[in-house]
């Protein structure tokens, strides 16, 4: 008589188990394999556009939180489009859409962000934007955002990235390659105004002073009385017709 072989019985509580997952899985009532992996991904993006106790305490707010674009309005007032959407946590520019402000207005700030364009890409940062002009640039200041070994206007060091753009230049080897986060700081005091790029003042000025005024009148912002005259305004950021995005973008007001 042959040796009987021993039977592999499964526990019943790993039975119950598995039948009980294939059951709710079936039912889409537990996340596929796939599914669960996705939400990893976006609880990893979800670490930027958040705030630290230590920021909320010292006054700091977001500005976009990441998931939708509340807080956010054209500034030529019609209804948003396609043009600028949500992607991977970041605030894009993917076709279109116009430039775009935050609802509020603000006075004496901080503001940090992180961007970055696609090769060849160019954008900008507007501070202090009052409506009514026909273009956003004709009343707000700029902080150029550009991919300056792949555009033209990153030959010059006043309309490179991180300058004020087409007033006051920027140093050389700040600014990172496209595709690659940048990170921003402007600091807007009444009327002192700084820009940081990656860790590195780049700009520094005074609105309305003797040299801005100078640098005005031979710029063609001279053709724009509202240029810099606004002492509060909307954050703003531009349609350019490229790619661009913007993440972690926060601003605490100084009083």
């Amino acid at each position: 008589m042959g040796r009987r072989m021993a039977s592999r019985r499964t526990p019943r509580g790993a039975f119950a188990v598995g039948l009980c997952g294939s059951l709710l899985a079936a039912a889409g009532l537990v996340a596929p394999a796939a599914a669960q992996e996705h939400n990893a991904l976006t609880a990893a993006e979800r670490e930027h556009n958040t705030l630290t106790a230590a920021e909320r305490e010292a006054g700091w707010r977001l500005l976009f939180d990441g998931r939708s674009l509340d807080g956010w309005r054209r500034y030529d007032g019609e209804a948003m489009t396609g043009g600028w959407v949500v992607e991977d946590g970041a605030l894009a520019h993917v076709r279109g859409g116009r430039s775009i402000i935050t609802d509020d207005v603000f006075e004496d700030f901080e503001l940090t962000l992180e961007w970055k364009v696609e090769p060849g890409g160019n954008s900008g940062i507007f501070y202090r934007a009052a409506l009514g002009e026909e273009e956003i640039f004709h009343s707000a200041p700029e902080l150029q955002v550009l991919d300056d070994a792949g555009h033209a206007d990153g030959r010059s060091p006043l309309t490179s990235a991180g300058s004020n753009y087409g007033l006051h230049g920027v140093p050389r080897g700040i600014v990172r390659a496209a595709g690659a986060w940048n990170q921003v700081r402007v600091v807007v005091r009444g009327a002192g105004v700084e820009h940081w790029l990656n860790g590195v003042k780049v700009v520094e000025y005074e609105l309305g002073g003797d040299d801005w005024r100078a640098k005005v009148a031979a710029s063609k912002f001279a053709e724009w009385p509202a240029y810099g005259q606004a002492a509060r305004g909307h954050v703003g950021l531009q349609d350019h017709g490229d790619r661009v995005w913007f993440r972690n973008i926060k601003l605490r007001e100084i009083q």
